[in-house]
């Protein structure tokens, strides 16, 4: 119910695009979970063209935000959202139309320019709309997007049980429908004219130095959020010793977000800075993985070795939900409102890098742990990279780097004719 009520303060614009945000992660793991087994098992790929079409998806994403944020600024959150969905509507329709390579190197960049393009636009247009409340609508958009991520997957498997096609189909449907949507209900906003060029924009956005090392020290949160993926789902499976195990995993994450996020958020804005609970945050991420470092090698799998794992899970989404909302809270006061687009891109741009990077070194530790018996030592990196990251950000806000030190709900409430939020 603190949901419903929460959500119908906002103004429709913020409301759509919390549905939108259900949707698009609905559709992204309805399908793309399933792509690399579709393209080696049914199509007969090596596992060199695999990662080829795979890694031209990642690369279009995360190349190329820092054009879909200056996009966002220049053009309009509203339109780059659209045509961001679009494009993803005709990526994924691809890959159910064929078979061959230039189809699915096609599809897949694409689907990634896509993300590219409304990730920091809608973040964009909800920094913009929410006003004050930035906080908790970024704690409500962490809620739709993690239901999705749990929707998604269960439904494509249900879709799978017909075929891979049937599930790239439906995912293109969902697009088509949020952006049918977005044209129909999302409102336009007046985009001021540049008086800067965008290569201007860019080097304002990067020689901004307190933004670049908060940027820097935020990769042990995309770092270790994307061991949901990779090193906690094959815990649980030899913890337990059952495949099905990884559902609940997702399952504990999404009824984690729905019962807690915003209590989370509105507790903690009241209660201290932002660059103090992203440590925190940032903290209890790296502690969720001690508990799983407990049951880390062990000889016979059991159920009730997947406890730990859970509680781990539980931990680092704990963590999310503390540190994330305030990340995005933050950002945009780093610069000038008409560049919100452009920080929001670079953002992402470092932090995709990062996380990448940090997959691929925790992916190497997972490798290395077999030969040497080392099993404890994937955990002990997300541990120290959770911490490091914590440390840097907790050092950041001791030397006041951050912006505005108190959370802007915590100002005094404004004279009414001044009052934005409540006008617009």
């Amino acid at each position: 119910m603190k949901i419903l009520s929460s959500i119908r303060g906002f103004p429709l614009a913020v409301r759509l695009l919390l549905v939108n945000q259900l949707g698009v992660n609905t559709g992204f793991y309805l399908l793309i979970p399933y792509l690399a087994n579709h393209l080696t098992d049914d199509l007969g790929l090596s596992a060199a063209v695999v990662g080829v079409v795979l890694g031209l998806r990642n690369l279009s994403q995360q190349g190329l935000f820092l054009i879909g944020g200056s996009a966002a600024d220049r053009l309009g959150a509203r339109g780059v959202i659209i045509a961001g969905c679009a494009l993803r509507t005709v990526g994924f329709g691809l890959f159910a139309l064929g078979d061959s390579l230039s189809l699915l190197i096609a599809a897949s960049i694409l689907s990634g320019l896509a993300g590219a393009l409304f990730n920091p636009a809608v973040r964009t247009y909800v920094a913009q709309e929410a006003g004050e409340r930035k906080a908790e609508a970024f704690a409500l958009f962490n809620v739709f997007a993690t239901t999705g991520a749990l929707l998604g997957p269960l439904l494509g498997t249900l879709l799978l049980l017909v075929d891979f096609r049937a599930a790239a189909v439906t995912a293109a449907g969902v697009f088509a429908a949020l952006t049918l949507a977005q044209l129909l209900v999302l409102p336009a906003r007046e985009v001021p004219a540049p008086d800067t060029g965008v290569l201007a924009d860019w080097r304002e956005a990067a020689g901004n130095r307190r933004f670049l090392a908060f940027s820097l020290a935020l990769v042990g949160m995309y770092g270790l959020e994307n061991q949901l993926y990779l090193l906690l789902p094959r815990a649980a499976t030899d913890a337990s010793g059952w495949g099905g195990s990884v559902g609940l995993l997702f399952l504990t994450g999404t009824l984690a977000n729905l019962l807690f996020q915003l209590r989370i958020t509105r507790a903690l804005k009241a209660r201290g800075s932002r660059g103090r609970w992203i440590a925190t945050g940032l903290g209890l991420m790296g502690l969720g993985f001690l508990p799983p470092m407990l049951v880390a090698g062990t000889d016979t799998a059991h159920p009730l070795r997947l406890l730990p794992v859970l509680a781990g899970t539980l931990l680092l989404h704990v963590g999310v939900m503390v540190a994330q909302p305030f990340v995005m809270d933050l950002i945009p006061a780093f610069g000038r409102a008409s560049l919100t687009g452009t920080f929001y891109g670079l953002f992402y741009a470092v932090s995709g890098v990062a996380a990448a990077a940090g997959s691929a070194a925790i992916g190497w530790s997972m490798d290395a742990a077999g030969p040497t018996g080392l099993t404890w030592l994937p955990y002990a990196c997300c541990l120290a990279l959770g911490l490091t990251s914590a440390a840097a950000v907790a050092h950041l806000h001791r030397r006041r780097a951050l912006p505005a030190d108190r959370a802007p709900d915590l100002l005094p409430p404004r004279a009414p004719a001044c009052s934005r939020s409540e006008t617009r």
